[in-house]
């Protein structure tokens, strides 16, 4: 491997052996899943269970499952290939390439307003004061600041405190409210009833995140990670995070079926105060507070995960797609200026971090949080066919080493990842037009 002036090596660890040691690693598949589970996924949940109980349940635990299979193939391939996802993407040709960045900018725009409204959200119901739109602001211009200031390991440590809060309060609010377990185990069954195709979009196309996914490989470098040698490593990580992942969402389930089940949420922005105000008149003010900070922990790990990830994409993208495409993928000092933490420090970077801040606060005045966050989670299902699709193609190839390629497990699921993402897309677009 290449070295380059003003690098620090340390950063290239040595793979744990022993399971302590491999849970005290465990960082980046944490951020991965705490960044896809926020905005789209708790309101989208939470909304499906006001409207259709826990009928949805099969959905929720299918998109963890799907998303557990992609997030590792992933993982994979930037550790078995020694490269960046962008990188793969350009060696199948500038078409690839192309779509993503204009998904990537079109992507940012509304998810930017959707991320700053769905922090705002809670902050008015806990401070009021100012509009959400206002709280949504500040909370967009205090992720950027964190972002811009920070490095990696600050970061890890920092989002690693929100997503204990988030996860402990959301499942200490869905222990509370004492779900009815035969109604629970009813959902098992899969069922699409009358309306729903939307819902069932926004958890199973939502769950653990979307374009998020694709941030995974680059947290892993910015640790340290390189090699084949990660790979049980990279697996448990994973495994971590989306167990997490599917846990939370049942709550959250849990929650809306039961405190909000037969109130049409998607038509106001007022559904997070009425939860609030169901958890106050059963159980008391605490209640509502609990699941309020648990509400802010969880956007904000949203937010700041897309300012830190999707950022790292669009810079590495601003390099890939300078390169000849079709050909050999560069290694070496790609992954080291993510690891030096001068990625970071890049125009791109930083640039994009300002895209998903500023141009999108205009949107903020539509006053409809909740629509649009359930909007970015329809809009990120159209990333998931190429996601999958991609990493099949790239995962049965010469391009990764045979350690890393795909085995008959693999396929199965990034197939029937590609044929449901298609599947669902399609409905959509007819159900619409």
């Amino acid at each position: 491997m290449s070295t380059q002036p003003g690098v620090d090596r340390t950063t290239e660890l040595t793979p744990p052996t022993g399971f302590g040691a491999k849970v005290r690693q465990v960082g980046p598949g944490l951020l991965a899943a705490a960044t896809g589970v926020g905005a789209g996924d708790l309101v989208a949940t939470m909304v499906a269970g006001a409207r259709f109980g826990t009928v949805l349940l099969w959905a929720a635990i299918l998109g963890t499952v799907l998303k557990l299979a992609l997030g590792e193939g992933v993982g994979r391939w930037h550790l078995a290939s020694g490269t960046t996802l962008l990188d793969g993407w350009r060696r199948l040709g500038r078409w690839a390439t192309v779509f993503f960045g204009v998904y990537i900018v079109v992507w940012g725009f509304v998810y930017g307003a959707t991320a700053m409204s769905a922090v705002g959200l809670p902050l008015n119901a806990l401070f009021g004061g100012l509009s959400v739109r206002y709280w949504a602001m500040i909370a967009g211009v205090v992720g950027l600041v964190l972002v811009w200031t920070q490095r990696y390991a600050f970061f890890e440590k920092f989002m690693t405190v929100l997503v204990l809060i988030k996860f402990c309060t959301v499942v200490a609010v869905a222990v509370l409210v004492a779900p009815d377990l035969g109604n629970l185990a009813s959902g098992l069954v899969p069922r699409l009833p009358e309306g729903s195709t939307i819902y069932v979009l926004g958890l199973i196309g939502g769950v653990g995140g979307t374009i998020t996914m694709a941030a995974y490989g680059y947290w892993m470098f910015a640790k340290g990670w390189r090699g084949t040698g990660w790979l049980s490593m990279m697996r448990l990580d994973n495994a971590v995070g989306y167990v997490m992942t599917g846990i939370f969402v049942i709550a959250m389930l849990v929650v809306g079926s039961t405190l909000l089940f037969g109130q049409n949420l998607t038509e106001s922005d007022s559904g997070l105060l009425t939860l609030g105000a169901a958890l106050d008149d059963r159980y008391g003010a605490w209640a509502r507070i609990l699941f309020l900070v648990g509400f802010l922990a969880v956007t904000s790990t949203s937010l700041l995960g897309v300012w830190n990830g999707v950022s790292f994409m669009f810079a590495d993208w601003t390099r890939a797609i300078r390169l000849p495409h079709g050909t050999a993928a560069e290694t070496g000092t790609t992954i080291e200026r993510f690891a030096s933490g001068e990625t970071e420090r890049s125009l791109p970077f930083r640039g994009y971090l300002l895209w998903l801040t500023l141009p999108p606060m205009a949107l903020l005045f539509i006053d409809k949080p909740f629509g649009l966050t359930l909007v970015y989670g329809v809009l990120g299902s159209v990333f998931m066919p190429f996601l999958a699709i991609t990493l099949m193609l790239l995962l049965n190839s010469k391009r990764v080493s045979g350690k890393g390629r795909s085995g008959w497990l693999s396929n199965l699921f990034l197939g029937a990842a590609s044929v449901l993402f298609l599947a669902l897309l399609v409905t959509d677009v007819v159900n619409r037009f």
